[in-house]
């Protein structure tokens, strides 16, 4: 492999495990010498560029007793070879990328061994020999017809003619929601996205362990359209929204060992899950909410604008509702603050049916015993799976409509309204295709600032004794 070239070189020098990078490329050459290094700069989601290596070129896959060349293109992330290459498929304008279980509309190729990288045991050559099974059981490129006689099976007929080209032309994007845990809240967020959401495709992760005690069995057994259910993190890849239900409660634990278990039980899944869909909106609904999402954007990297609690978003359209038949005021109302005995509520400015993007209504004495009233007519209509499922579908709903719908979710508290500490509270956000964006603070009344603060001291201590 000729890595002597200068820009080759230079972006080499930079590489954190130069010598190793520089061994795996040799054995990476000596199985797959079509494969050529190439410096290029990698856009990240963020808009952030890092000059790096890629390999660029093909690999060979056989189907129906023929063979054919599918160009792809590895990065090389500067950590490598201890963090897996991101890699793409790069057809040209002739191909159809066929969306599957390891290729995005995009092109992005999802394998169980990146998600799973774990370097010596891992290597890209081990990664390409799976990834040429993975083709040839599944073929994600087909030719584009020319007409609608075609064969449709007809694959890949300019494979070996075509440029390798690094540019990934996009198409339209399914629209796809993956839902984490098949308990009795995962089958009801499921059933819920089915009903008020469109979605191409659903896919329930389930552990093996847990599948009997939840309704995904069922889903599966009365094999429910558009719903995929599976024990492979991998089949998320590509998620616009990632809900994540699981909770992994014992009687026999403290609290604190209660919540140190869920924080494990993330560990194991949370940074996957983030890597396969690096573009999705994560929203919890383990409990207790707000520590679990704020333990899931820890352990996911993303921003806290796409790692969201759904919070006390069920209490808050129970609110509104109440305000709007019972009280006769028309006006969008959320409870905010802890998911416990502290939340409070506020109202907003403006009227459910308004366009005006609302803000929240400076606390008053003429509104106060209005909320209280209402506040106090859903206090006991509890928060069963189904309407917690019904809750986590109207976030959902808003995410992949763009709606800019006012939620009071769990989101980063700190600088909101004052609050200095590294919490996640309910807060009232404005949701979209790219996550939240929080309605600006204001100051609340004596009592309900108590309520508040007191909810930071324990979040915040309950947080400074979990190993994240």
């Amino acid at each position: 492999m000729d890595l002597s070239g200068e820009k080759i070189q230079r972006i080499l020098s930079k590489y954190k495990f130069n010598e190793v990078a520089v061994q795996e490329l040799e054995k990476i050459y000596q199985t797959y010498p079509g494969l050529k290094p190439t410096p290029g700069t990698y856009t990240f989601n963020d808009g952030t560029q890092k000059d790096l290596l890629k390999l660029v070129g093909n690999i060979p896959v056989e189907y129906e007793g023929r063979s054919y060349n599918f160009p792809i293109v590895l990065w090389l992330m500067d950590s490598f070879p201890f963090t897996p290459p991101i890699c793409f498929l790069t057809p040209t304008h002739n191909m159809i990328i066929r969306e599957g279980k390891h290729v995005d509309a995009k092109g992005r190729i999802y394998l169980p061994a990146l998600s799973k990288w774990d370097h010596p045991k891992t290597s890209v050559v081990g990664l390409l020999d799976e990834m040429i099974i993975k083709f040839e059981d599944e073929p994600p490129l087909y030719s584009k017809p020319k007409d609608s006689n075609k064969d449709p099976h007809e694959l890949l007929a300019f494979v070996n003619k075509i440029q390798i080209n690094d540019g990934v032309r996009p198409h339209r994007q399914p629209v796809k929601v993956c839902v984490v845990g098949g308990g009795d809240l995962g089958t009801a967020a499921v059933m819920s996205i089915l009903a008020k959401c469109k979605v191409d495709k659903l896919v329930v992760i389930d552990s093996a362990e847990n599948s009997a005690k939840g309704g995904s069995t069922d889903l599966e057994i009365f094999d429910v359209p558009k719903v995929e259910v599976s024990r492979d993190l991998s089949a998320s890849a590509g998620s616009a929204v990632i809900v994540v239900t699981l909770n992994a409660w014992s009687s026999s634990q403290s609290y604190l060992g209660l919540l140190q278990t869920n924080v494990d039980l993330y560990r194991s899944i949370i940074p996957n899950l983030a890597r396969l869909s690096p573009s999705a909106v994560m929203l919890v609904a383990s409990q207790p909410v707000d520590i679990m999402t704020h333990v899931a954007w820890r352990q996911s990297g993303f921003p806290p604008s796409r790692v969201i609690g759904a919070g006390c978003n069920l209490d808050s359209e129970r609110l509104s509702h109440a305000l709007d038949i019972h009280l006769n005021t028309h006006k969008t109302a959320w409870v905010i603050g802890e998911l416990s005995d502290n939340k409070v509520v506020v109202m907003s400015n403006t009227m459910l049916s308004s366009s005006v993007q609302p803000e929240i209504a400076p606390g008053s004495s003429a509104t106060k015993p209005l909320l209280d009233r209402a506040f106090d007519m859903i206090k006991n209509q509890g928060q069963r799976s189904l309407s917690v499922g019904l809750s986590i579908a109207d976030i959902t709903n808003s995410i992949l409509t763009n709606s800019m719908k006012a939620h009071s979710v769990s989101t980063l508290a700190q600088s909101w309204g004052g609050v200095s500490a590294e919490v996640f509270l309910s807060l009232p956000c404005i949701l979209g295709s790219d996550g939240s964006t929080r309605l600006a603070g204001v100051s609340l009344g004596k009592e309900e600032d108590s309520k508040f603060k007191d909810s930071i001291s324990s979040l915040s201590n309950l947080m400074n004794q979990l190993r994240i």
